[in-house]
């Protein structure tokens, strides 16, 4: 009789790329998939270790499934937090049976493994594997690991290890494979794409990776993207994908913060930018992530980026209170923040973008979009990205994985209602 596995995925979308390509694995190996972890002889929690609010959320995971597991099943903890905290983690929890790190095949031994690492195990490239043909209209797909850069407040570099892009070739085999009417490319850092493979890859080769997939799927979608390599040439590539769709990862505005997050760039840049993707293409949609109270965050930044967000109208924003994280730069610094003073400076934040959106959608009413829809009753236009923005509320009698030609007839805050044009 088959074993039957279960697997939960928490954190970003390059985990759960990393989840369907382990997925792909276990079915090979002759597994059959389960949606209810107690019928399931293997439990997997792919972690997140990102800040301190995920890793409270992937420790909350991994004991509410312990405590459904059947008996006899094992129950094995990988992902980022198994990787970065791995010896600490297995002795933390006694009852998990295996914490696997990147690329570590799970067991289904009964033997107990109580931590594996890359380096104690035999390997899986992960980055490589196959993966399962996608089970919704879109599907993302990873084309590098790791990152190069040095941002003051993330430690993704130290337990992701440095830039590892793939070759064209693996990429887009995945992508055929995947079958996917949309495809949004990923990667800690995406548009540093080949800069470790020049001679094989390129310069500037993250460009022609997305014509090439562009000639293999309707929809082709980047998230995100550094600013300071968002060149004239990618931004003429994007917009030639029929997917005007630009995910910024600014972090602040002020320039003198900034420079204490080791990041390039300054508001009135990122305005410029911005300013001359829409004069090229207006109905290009924009979304980015702030951190807010940084240590040093002075109220005069903080107006910044509030003149700055009003500025800007951006369809899409993410505020995200400082996680100070071992191991970083920003662990060193003076000028923290108080807690009550961050979360203040959020709110408002978020309360100035939820109005910018909202008005921003209501733009949108009477006009006609073309949309992919998802599952029954949801679609997106080139300006949703699936899992993180809104959607658009269709008939549930719309074909699943096939586009439409609607009209918005209503907004709802971040989400719009749309009915079909008559054939």
């Amino acid at each position: 009789m088959n074993k039957r596995f279960y697997v939960e995925t928490l954190g970003c979308p390059k985990n759960q790329v990393d989840s369907d390509k382990l997925i792909g694995t276990l079915l090979a190996d002759g597994m059959l998939p389960t949606e209810d972890a107690a019928d399931a002889d293997l439990v997997v929690v792919n972690t997140c270790a990102f800040i301190d609010e995920a890793r409270r959320e992937s420790i909350d995971t991994i004991l509410a499934l312990e405590d459904q597991r059947k008996q006899g099943a094992r129950l094995v903890v990988t992902g980022c937090m198994a990787e970065r905290y791995g010896a600490e983690l297995a002795e933390a929890l006694p009852e998990v049976d295996q914490v696997a790190g990147f690329g570590v095949p799970v067991s289904l031994g009964r033997k107990p493994l109580s931590v594996s690492s890359a380096g104690a195990a035999p390997t899986l490239d992960l980055l490589n594997l196959p993966r399962p043909k996608s089970d919704s209209p879109w599907a993302y797909v990873k084309i590098a690991e790791g990152c190069d850069r040095s941002c003051g407040f993330c430690a993704i570099p130290s337990f992701r290890g440095p830039q590892r892009s793939r070759d064209v070739s693996s990429i887009l085999d995945e992508v055929v494979a995947l079958e996917a009417r949309e495809i949004v490319l990923i990667a800690q850092d995406l548009a540093s794409y080949g800069k470790d493979r020049p001679e094989e890859l390129g310069a500037g080769s993250i460009v022609p990776l997305v014509r090439a997939v562009a000639e293999r799927a309707d929809w082709v979608r980047l998230l995100y993207l550094y600013p300071s390599d968002l060149s004239d040439e990618l931004i003429e590539a994007v917009l030639a994908t029929g997917v005007p769709y630009f995910d910024l990862s600014l972090q602040h505005v002020s320039k003198p913060l900034l420079r204490r997050m080791r990041r390039w760039g300054d508001g009135e840049r990122f305005l410029k930018r911005i300013a001359d993707i829409r004069s090229l293409a207006p109905e290009a949609a924009f979304r980015s992530n702030f951190i807010v109270g940084y240590p040093g965050e002075t109220e005069e930044d903080h107006d910044q980026l509030l003149e700055f967000v009003e500025a800007a109208q951006l369809d899409w924003c993410g505020f995200f209170a400082y996680s100070p994280e071992e191991g970083t730069y920003a662990m060193e610094l003076d000028g923290e923040v108080a807690t009550s003073l961050m979360h203040e400076r959020l709110g408002e934040l978020r309360e100035m973008q939820d109005r910018i959106t909202a008005a921003r959608r209501d733009l949108l009413i009477g006009t006609v979009q073309r949309v992919l829809v998802d599952s029954p009753g949801v679609a997106r236009s080139t300006r949703e990205a699936p899992e993180i923005d809104g959607i658009i509320e269709v008939p549930e009698d719309l074909a699943v994985g096939e586009f439409h030609e609607v009209e918005i007839v209503e907004a709802m805050g971040p989400d719009l209602v749309a009915r079909p044009l008559l054939s």
